[in-house]
């Protein structure tokens, strides 16, 4: 019966979250799951030993020892095990966590190669049942609200409009670029410390929850009928599509103090939203907060994990700006893990598979050695096949 589960030290450079926190694993504890947690694995979140101690949890110091002793394994940042010092999963193990399957297949097919049971906690579908393990949403919520901070400490001006005996401020003027849940977040948080927020997104659906947040929708002329996919995510658009929204928008973030894009495709490259040309057509001291810059950037000129000043504009690319609000992101990462393993688990059986429930569908990715998501199998017999390719064209020019 599995009922055996291990939190371990997140492995990632500056990853500070934790997968449970001490009231989840009260929660799990008091459903009939042990839980080990590895010592100091909360301590950067601001969770403590002791803290673990009282939920129910036993504290071991070696990761090797937990993950050996354990049936699953959890993590917040899973995708870490491509590190030469991750540690070694078994045979028949569960792995739950954040793997990023559709940038990473190769990690995917190795972990199918171990036997090992991968779900993947991004990939929860976006059905009402499942929205308290929507772990996108959860992390994306945080991602919106910190980015304004960011940006807010960046600008040389302050939000809220000011009538003063010295003379009256104009407020800030914001506009979000890309509007899922971050960008919702995003404009909700600049609109409560006063600025003049405008949001745009390509998903014709999105028009009434800009106005929902108190944000103005910014309306282009464009064909944006096949805008949205089916999971409520944006599709990726064309060449055309993408050269046509550049030049409408031009004029729009040319009167902006703050931008803020979150314009991200999984698995692909995430969309030029602001060119080098639309840059330099910015006001002076301006701030661009670019939350898509670990998949490449919405601006041509992010860098990843630095701040940056072109054409007098400041550009703040963020790595991982979740985990800089690490007890909170923890608490909702936390939470969806304790509503997903509680799904799975039966008293008499302990944690279980149902394949033909739509979340295990998801989520699972591998399982018995198999890839079952279609969508990364897909990927990595692309990646397979090239691999194939490059041998072939090596070996000829040997012989050559």
């Amino acid at each position: 019966m599995l009922n055996k589960i291990a939190v371990i030290k997140e492995i990632a450079f500056s990853e500070k979250r934790v997968a449970l926190t001490p009231p989840n694993v009260e929660k799990l504890v008091k459903a009939g799951l042990a839980v080990m947690v590895q010592s100091n694995a909360g301590n950067a979140a601001s969770f403590s030993d002791e803290q673990y101690q009282k939920a129910g949890a036993i504290i071991k110091t070696d990761a090797a020892f937990i993950v050996n002793w354990a049936d699953v394994v959890l993590q917040v940042n899973s995708a870490s095990l491509e590190m030469p010092d991750a540690v070694k999963l078994k045979p028949k193990q569960w792995l739950i966590g954040m793997m990023d399957p559709l940038s990473k297949p190769q990690l995917i097919r190795s972990l199918a190669k171990q036997d090992i049971t991968a779900i993947a906690m991004e990939m929860i579908p976006r059905i009402s049942r499942a929205q308290s393990m929507d772990t996108l949403s959860s992390m994306a919520t945080i991602a919106g609200y910190k980015s304004v901070l960011l940006g807010a400490s960046a600008m040389d001006k302050i939000f809220p409009m000011l009538m003063t005996a010295a003379g009256n401020l104009r407020p800030a003027r914001v506009l979000i670029m890309g509007v899922g849940v971050a960008g919702l977040q995003a404009a909700a948080t600049a609109k409560r410390m006063g600025g003049v927020v405008e949001a745009y997104d390509v998903r014709p659906a999105a028009r009434e929850q800009i106005l929902s947040v108190g944000a103005k929708p910014i309306e282009l002329e464009l064909d944006t009928t096949q805008a949205e996919g089916a999971n409520g995510y944006a599709k990726e658009q064309g060449d055309e599509f993408l050269k046509k929204q550049r030049e409408q928008m031009t004029k729009v973030v040319a009167e902006q103090d703050l931008i803020i894009t979150t314009a991200a495709i999984p698995g692909g490259k995430s969309p030029i939203l602001v060119t080098e040309h639309m840059v330099k057509q910015m006001k002076s001291g301006a701030v661009i907060v670019d939350l898509a810059a670990e998949r490449g950037g919405n601006c041509d000129l992010t860098q990843l994990g630095k701040t940056i000043i072109a054409h007098d504009v400041t550009i703040i690319g963020p790595d991982n700006i979740v985990s800089s609000v690490a007890t909170h992101a923890s608490q909702l990462y936390g939470k969806n893990l304790e509503h997903f393993l509680l799904h799975l688990y039966q008293k008499e059986q302990g944690l279980t598979l149902d394949l033909t429930d739509e979340i295990i569908e998801q989520t699972l990715l591998t399982h018995h050695k198999e890839i079952l998501n279609e969508r990364v199998k897909s990927l990595i017999e692309v990646s397979i096949l090239t691999e194939q390719k490059l041998s072939i064209e090596s070996s000829k020019q040997e012989r050559s």
